[in-house]
């Protein structure tokens, strides 16, 4: 039979992790969501390699989870004249055996360069086509040398009652990324409070959640007023989401626009 009341009586046990996740992301959409619920994750910085993530509600691919007190996450030091960014996710695991499940925090290990740190990787992984990993990313960590900068937190909390129309995808301290859909089309807009002026030079606007990503590598331009600037913004089908200048010396000044796109 393939139709089930998940919520009703059955006489025998029948409401599983999957049903879960299908319902939720049904209702809510597909991407990973923490909630305005007790200090919302809020990321502390302890000492030179320790951060306490605060108590908190999530969703990751439609599986609720929370912590009910603060929990504590250790960080490798950093190297001396090296800079790094270091990833805490939450980090959902099935036993492929016992087919148990659990969420743990993690620190996810950026690669240090001299010159410019970069975010490490996440992992890949749908839980609703069997992947027994799947993580969430929640604070980049940087570090410059041996100091640990101030935590940039990579989600925006929801309240109980969230606008269903617009919604900020992207938010740091740079500037923000919000979009709206309807159906298939995605519109995005960018705000953003200053870029690099180099000749050809690129940066990193952040990573669109999923639900929100394009169906092919999207590309949208932007002309600064003073005739001279212009930026290719590049949007990936993994939700990478960057810009390149294009040409000479560019203004570094606080820049805008927007994307229209069809959705994966």
């Amino acid at each position: 039979m393939t139709i089930e009341l998940v919520d009703g009586k059955a006489g025998v046990e029948h409401i599983s992790s999957e049903d879960k996740a299908i319902i939720h992301q049904a209702k809510f959409g597909k991407s990973d969501m923490v909630f305005d619920w007790g200090d919302a994750l809020k990321c502390s910085i302890v000492s030179s390699n320790k951060a306490t993530i605060g108590t908190g509600c999530a969703s990751i691919q439609g599986l609720d989870w929370h912590i009910t007190a603060a929990e504590r996450v250790t960080i490798q030091n950093g190297s001396q004249g090296m800079k790094r960014n270091d990833i805490i996710a939450a980090h959902y695991h099935r036993d492929s055996t016992s087919g148990n499940e659990k969420v743990e925090l993690v620190v996810l290990k950026g690669t240090p360069d001299s010159n410019t740190a970069a975010d490490p990787t996440i992992p890949s992984g749908k839980i609703l086509s069997g992947a027994v990993d799947a993580y969430m990313p929640l604070w980049r960590i940087p570090l410059d040398g041996i100091t640990v900068g101030t935590p940039v937190r990579l989600f925006t909390p929801r309240g109980a009652l969230w606008d269903s129309v617009t919604q900020t995808l992207i938010k740091s301290q740079y500037g923000t990324v919000t979009g709206v859909k309807s159906g298939k089309i995605a519109q995005i807009s960018i705000n953003w409070k200053s870029a690099s002026p180099d000749s050809w030079g690129r940066g990193q606007f952040g990573t669109i959640p999923e639900g929100w990503r394009p169906a092919v590598v999207t590309h949208g331009t932007w002309s600064g007023r003073d005739g001279g600037s212009q930026r290719d913004f590049i949007l990936e089908t993994n939700g990478n989401f960057s810009y390149a200048n294009c040409g000479a010396v560019q203004n570094s000044g606080t820049f805008s626009g927007t994307m229209t796109y069809i959705l994966a």
